[in-house]
C-alpha cells in the first residue's frame, strides 16, 4: 500500500503587487488611523512607502519622503495617527496620517549610514524613546521624542569589539519602569543594555556571522535571532538580567533578513535569503512550514494582531498568509 505523501504548504491568501521595486520593510497598522480597516505599510527600495488596504488589496496612499533612497524600517506609534519611516537618505520621518493627511511633521537626521533599523518604546501618548544607530560605528543613540532630547549614547566597553549594531529592540519589563535595549551586533553577539545606567548588563555570543534580526518575548523572557549564517539562536534572560543561549537551530541555507514572533507568541517566521519563509513553533522551535512562493530573497516579515503574516521580497511582491490561526 502506497504511503500518502505529505500535503504541500498552502499558497498565500493573496499577493500585493505594484511597489515596482524591492520591498524592504513591512508594518501592520490599524485602529483609529485605519477607520476600521486593516492597513499594511510597505517600504521600498525606491524610497516610497505604500499604504495598502487589505480589504481592497490596493494602495490607498503613497508617501514619498526619502528622496529615492531605500526605506529600511517602518513603525506606527501606538494609539496614534503617526508613522515613522527610516531611509538610506539618513533621515527618520514622522508622518501625520490623521484624517487622510500624508504629511511629514518632523524628522531626525541619522549620523550613521549603517543598515541598523531603529526601535521605539512608548512612554504614554505624549512621550516615547527612540533608539537609532549613533555617530560612532559601534554606538547606539537614545532620544526622547518628540522633543529630540538626547538621553544617552550607548558605547561598548573599551575591551569589547562587537562592531556595528545591526538590529535594535527597546523594551520594558512589567516589573520595572527602566527601559532596556537588546542589540544584535556585527560580531554575532546580542547585548542587553540598561539605558538609564548606560551600561551592558549582559552580552552573549549567538552567531558566527552578523546578527541580521531579532525578536524578544518579554512574557517568557526569551528571544530569538537570525544571522548571515545558517543557524537561529534562542536565548533567555534570567532574573539577574543575564543572557544565555538556550539552543541553536540549523537552517538548510544561510542568511536571515528578518525574524518576528507572532503577537500571540505561538509561532515565529523568518525571512530567508534563499527566497523562503520559514515558520516555527515558538515554544518548541519545531519547524512547521517552509513557504516557497517568492522568486528572490525575502527581506522582511510582519504579523498582524489577528495573526495574518506578510512577507516582502526583492521580487517586488508582498505575500499575505493565513497560517495556524488561533481558534
Amino acid at each position: 500500500m502506497a504511503v500518502p505523501l505529505p500535503l504541500p504548504p498552502p499558497g498565500p491568501q493573496f499577493v500585493l503587487r505594484g511597489t515596482q521595486s524591492a520591498v524592504n520593510a513591512l508594518h501592520f497598522g490599524g485602529g483609529a488611523q485605519a477607520q476600521g480597516r486593516q492597513l499594511l505599510f510597505s517600504g521600498s527600495q525606491s524610497g516610497l512607502v505604500h499604504i495598502w488596504s487589505l480589504q481592497t488589496r490596493r494602495t490607498v496612499a503613497t508617501l514619498d519622503g526619502h528622496g529615492g533612497q531605500s526605506v529600511t524600517w517602518l513603525q506606527m506609534l501606538p494609539q496614534s495617527h503617526q508613522l515613522l519611516s527610516q531611509g538610506r537618505d539618513l533621515r527618520l520621518c514622522l508622518w501625520d496620517l490623521a484624517e487622510g493627511r500624508n504629511a511629514i511633521v518632523d524628522s531626525v537626521c541619522l549620523e550613521s549610514v549603517a543598515f541598523c533599523r531603529s526601535s521605539v518604546l512608548a512612554e504614554g501618548q505624549a512621550r516615547w524613546l527612540l533608539a537609532l544607530p549613533g555617530k560612532g560605528s559601534d554606538e547606539v543613540q537614545i532620544l526622547e521624542m518628540p522633543s529630540k532630547t538626547s538621553v544617552c549614547t550607548l558605547k561598548p566597553e573599551a575591551d569589547a569589539k562587537p562592531g556595528m549594531p545591526m538590529c535594535l529592540g527597546l523594551w520594558q519589563a512589567e516589573s520595572s519602569p527602566r527601559p532596556l535595549l537588546l542589540a544584535g551586533y556585527e560580531d554575532g553577539s546580542v547585548a542587553l543594555w540598561d539605558v538609564w545606567e548606560r551600561k551592558v548588563c549582559s552580552r552573549v555570543s549567538c552567531h558566527e556571522e552578523p546578527v541580521m534580526g531579532l525578536d524578544f518575548d518579554s512574557q517568557k523572557a526569551r528571544g530569538v535571532s537570525g544571522s548571515a549564517g545558517k543557524a537561529l539562536a534562542v536565548w533567555s534572560l534570567n532574573g539577574q538580567q543575564a543572557l544565555q543561549v538556550c539552543s541553536t537551530h540549523q537552517l538548510t541555507n544561510p542568511g536571515i533578513s528578518d525574524i518576528t514572533v507572532r503577537p500571540d507568541r505561538k509561532i515565529l517566521a523568518t525571512a530567508g535569503w534563499d527566497h523562503r519563509i520559514r515558520v516555527f513553533h515558538w515554544r518548541t522551535m519545531k519547524p512547521l512550514a517552509v513557504l516557497a512562493f517568492h522568486s528572490a530573497s525575502v527581506h522582511c516579515v510582519a504579523f498582524a494582531t489577528n495573526g495574518l503574516l506578510a512577507a516582502g521580497s526583492k521580487d517586488q511582491r508582498i505575500s499575505i498568509w493565513s497560517l495556524y490561526q488561533r481558534t
